[in-house]
């Protein structure tokens, strides 16, 4: 039983998702704006989580230049170009007709350990292995053949789970599994995105400045309690829908706030924030504040006039 904060989130996600889907086909130079600066923010934000101390801009560089930057390892540079090269990999799975698969998984772990660890890149450990600061500790090496098989049938398949609730938790299992000696945090969090953009959402994207309050859940859901872990994705995902309505113009002209709408009605800005909470009118959240075209709100003014 979905929580109320996270039936409202998802509600919120989903009428994002409606309305920039209303927009499209958005114009080539929107598109590719917004897949530089999340292919950016996305390998930037998931190395810093895993230790990687290259910076944004010096991210950048190596990304978009293709230069190294002094006193940095090999590694950490891999760890970019590897990371882009996943994220094509991946946005190229989500355009297909087929079901993700588990082989895809190795796939996507092999790009990210790529001239890394030869020996583990695609394979999954034969040694025991402890997830650092967590309580949860994973499974035999000897069980996690079987464990991902089960995480294939059960996270992979398809569901009538909400999409985004599918891919925390897909997330959430395959960390706790912890099939890789290495590169398992960047990996579920590319399956996360895989899953989201498979069912035409954007990714979400976790930010380093957040590292504590994901482990936190994380810890949280395996020992049984997902919820928290299923908001913060959630969250997650919300910051980059409205990243992708700030950048589409006619977002600004056709909406208006309720503080707005209330002007133009005969209800308080008090009382449509109550309707649009409970999804009565069709409001879009925009980071803090609700927003309606103006069509809309004089549509539901005709259709209560009594």
């Amino acid at each position: 039983m979905k929580s109320d904060r996270i039936k409202k989130l998802l509600f919120r996600i989903d009428e994002g998702k409606k309305l920039i889907d209303s927009f499209r086909p958005l114009p080539p130079s929107v598109v590719s704006r917004l897949q530089k600066q999340f292919i950016l923010e996305w390998t930037y934000n998931s190395n810093a989580i895993e230790g990687n101390t290259l910076t944004l801009k010096e991210t950048m560089i190596v990304l978009e230049e293709g230069l190294t930057i002094g006193n940095k390892s090999l590694k950490e540079h891999l760890e970019v170009i590897n990371h882009k090269e996943a994220i094509t990999f991946v946005e190229d799975l989500s355009t297909s007709e087929t079901q993700i698969t588990e082989r895809n998984i190795r796939e996507i772990h092999s790009l990210v350990l790529k001239g890394i660890d030869s020996r583990y890149a695609g394979r999954y450990r034969d040694i025991q292995v402890r997830i650092s600061g967590a309580i949860h500790v994973p499974p035999d090496p000897l069980h996690v053949p079987d464990a991902m098989q089960k995480f294939t049938k059960t996270r992979l398949a398809r569901s009538k789970t909400h999409p985004v609730e599918q891919a925390a938790l897909a997330h959430l299992d395959l960390v706790g599994i912890h099939p890789f000696v290495d590169g398992n945090g960047r990996t579920s969090r590319l399956l996360m995105n895989l899953i989201l953009m498979k069912h035409g959402y954007c990714p979400a994207i976790i930010l380093k400045n957040d590292r504590m309050r994901y482990y936190g859940a994380l810890d949280k859901g395996h020992r049984g309690q997902p919820d928290d872990f299923i908001f913060f994705v959630g969250r997650a995902l919300e910051r980059t829908i409205n990243l992708y309505l700030e950048a589409i113009p006619e977002v600004k002209t056709r909406f208006i706030t309720l503080a707005e709408a209330a002007e133009l009605s005969p209800y308080s800005k008090d009382y449509l924030n109550v309707l649009a909470r409970r999804g009565a009118i069709p409001a879009f959240k925009f980071k803090r504040n609700w927003i309606i075209t103006k069509e809309s709100l004089l549509q539901y003014i005709s259709n209560h006039k009594e």
